[in-house]
């Protein structure tokens, strides 16, 4: 049957960044689909662990600072030895740094770079790894953005890591579709989380932005569940390296 191919039970995700916001809410979405999941990040994952335990799924919390690529291998040795297999990677973790370019300094420009895509490749790269070792396959998510498509404004780095996203996604899937591993990319658009609240209380801003939005009103962490769903289930086993936006028609205006 159809609807059972968006199933996902006994399948194991690891979800980098899912205390809170889209990967919370991504993380929530794959439970309910039937995963157990695996967190790893920094900050206070009570609530994650919670909701995922609610719904009668494992859940597995990984403090691990991402900014550097020191902890990827000790990330899948401690997944391995928990579940005893991996099935999905949802690459969500990262960070923005806001300057104007003629100010922008090294540290900002690096502190993203390393973060948004020199750990998503090697994260990637070693569960590519443990995919093959399985002899399963596998299904790998990158988050893009909206600037992938397009420039922004005082984000060189995040605007520059995000594109590399889009890039990125296209050559894993190159080298590992016939590894019978996907590899896909979801690019949100504006999304009401708590990193743009400073933006919705700027009723100027924020009017302008929702004005924008053919669908008339920002978007949620739940809005992104459906799509991560679907890229790491069955149901998706044709289709690599696409990025597919959820953004309300903000691309088609």
């Amino acid at each position: 049957m159809m609807l059972d191919k968006f199933k996902l039970d006994g399948k194991v995700a690891i979800v980098t960044g899912a205390a809170q916001g889209l990967g919370q809410g991504m993380a929530i979405g794959l439970a309910e689909a039937g995963a157990d999941i695996v967190n790893v990040g920094i900050g206070d994952d009570s609530e994650t662990k919670a909701k995922i335990e609610g719904l009668g799924r494992k859940y597995l919390g990984i403090n691990a600072n991402l900014m550097s690529i020191e902890p990827v291998n000790g990330i899948i040795d401690e997944v391995v030895e928990k579940f005893g297999k991996i099935d999905i990677l949802l690459n969500n973790a990262g960070t923005i740094r806001r300057e104007d370019v003629l100010d922008f300094s090294e540290k900002d420009w690096d502190d993203v770079m390393n973060l948004n895509l020199k750990t998503v490749f090697f994260l990637s790269q070693a569960v590519g790894k443990q995919f093959v070792k399985q002899g399963t396959g596998g299904k790998i998510i990158n988050i893009a953005s909206m600037l992938s498509f397009q420039g922004g404004i005082r984000v060189p780095s995040y605007t520059a890591s995000k594109s590399g996203i889009k890039g990125i996604t296209m050559l894993l899937a190159n080298e590992l579709a016939s590894k019978n591993i996907n590899v896909n990319a979801i690019a949100p658009g504006y999304m009401a989380t708590a990193n743009t609240a400073p933006i919705r209380a700027d009723e100027a801003r924020n009017k302008a932005i929702v004005d924008r939005i053919p669908a008339g009103e920002w978007g949620t962490p739940e809005d992104l569940a459906g799509t991560a769903v679907f890229l790491a289930s069955e149901a998706s086993k044709y289709i690599n390296g696409y990025t597919i936006a959820v953004d309300g028609g903000w691309l088609a205006r």
